[in-house]
């Protein structure tokens, strides 16, 4: 076995906390890599908290994760040692199934196994993120990045990055559309990024006047403030997407009275809660709502080739690994321009 040195929660009530513990050896189609940047995500606190469901302690988060490669089996092909390396929220999937095939394998019909709170295909052994120093993952999994990016705003990348970037491209929103963007936070940030280079005409949705500037700055072309009337009535009926990244609880009638007819209000937040959806706000429009997770490994190399092509990564704030609590608190705050990101060395 490889020994490893993470962040861990042993508890939903406990706090990560340093932790010892055991990676597999290096298989015939593994690559092992050492991790110098992981994102932090709102997930990685819902997890921990268990509140979405009931989790694997110990715990070590971290799904957005970037490193360079030390050892590979003998038969991978795509990566030699001394490559940069990325991996993002999945480990491995089923690879038989409908979905697996077709180069989804986020949507695996048998289960897939997720970086960390889940299992190996084998269904008993535990998964551990990349809050961690070290990591070894199946080459299919694993996933090329240029060397011409900030390597820290790439880790965002592989969560905030693919989770904006697979619906807008799903839905082909591009030259011509109208597109808002819920919320400007680590997702919001990239959506709108992605919107601007896809040749959407953007709009930022806030409830925060403090977010104008930013979303000027990244390059939306309208901003609107929706905790004021005034400002929401005049965007009645005017976007033909609304990317909904806010991960709190919010009234969907309020939003879905800004699509146009048929419009579509993409989900890819998660509250906690149940979000209630009033029938005449769809049925009136023919509207529809709409959800998208993460892309598969596929989609996901075409988004980091599309950023390397573009030069587009995530706005980061680096952090030590010992200051992730106080990062949560103010992630909770929304006090983060917009993506939290761990340099591993702070793990030595």
């Amino acid at each position: 076995m490889i020994q490893a040195k993470g962040y861990a929660a042993q508890s939903p009530t406990t706090d990560l906390a340093p932790w010892n513990f055991d990676r597999r050896e290096v298989g015939p189609h593994d690559v092992q890599f050492d991790i110098l940047f992981c994102g932090v995500c709102h997930s990685d606190l819902h997890q921990i908290r268990n509140d979405w469901f009931p989790g694997i302690f110990p715990m070590v988060p971290g799904h957005e994760i970037v490193g360079r490669v030390v050892k590979v089996g003998n038969h991978v092909k795509k990566f030699k040692a001394g490559d940069l390396a990325a991996t993002g929220c999945l480990v491995d999937s089923c690879r038989t199934c409908e979905n697996c095939r077709e180069g989804l394998e986020q949507y695996c019909l048998n289960g897939h196994s997720l970086t960390y709170n889940s299992t190996e295909q084998d269904g008993k052994t535990p998964t551990y993120g990349g809050y961690s120093n070290t990591i070894v993952v199946h080459e299919d999994f694993v996933l090329h990045i240029s060397d011409k990016l900030d390597l820290a705003a790439v880790a965002p990348l592989l969560c905030a990055g693919i989770t904006t970037y697979s619906p807008l491209r799903h839905w082909k929103v591009g030259k011509g559309h109208k597109l808002a963007v819920l919320g400007l936070g680590g997702l919001g940030h990239m959506a709108v990024k992605f919107g601007v280079a896809f040749g959407a005409e953007v709009t930022v949705l806030s409830t925060s006047p403090k977010k104008e500037a930013d979303a000027k700055k990244l390059g939306a072309h309208h901003f609107v403030l929706t905790s004021s009337p005034e400002q929401v009535a005049a965007a009645k009926g005017i976007f033909d997407f609304i990317l909904d990244t806010v991960s709190a609880e919010h009234d969907f009638a309020l939003y879905l009275s800004l699509l146009k007819t048929n419009g579509t209000h993409i989900c890819v937040g998660v509250p906690s809660k149940p979000s209630e959806i009033p029938p005449f706000s769809i049925i009136v429009g023919r509207k529809s709502v709409a959800g998208s997770s993460i892309g598969g490994l596929p989609e996901t190399q075409e988004m980091l080739d599309f950023c390397a092509a573009n030069n587009i990564v995530s706005d980061i704030e680096l952090i030590d690994i010992k200051d992730i609590h106080k990062a949560y608190d103010r992630m909770l705050k929304g006090d983060v321009r917009y993506r939290f990101v761990i340099d591993m060395a702070s793990l030595q």
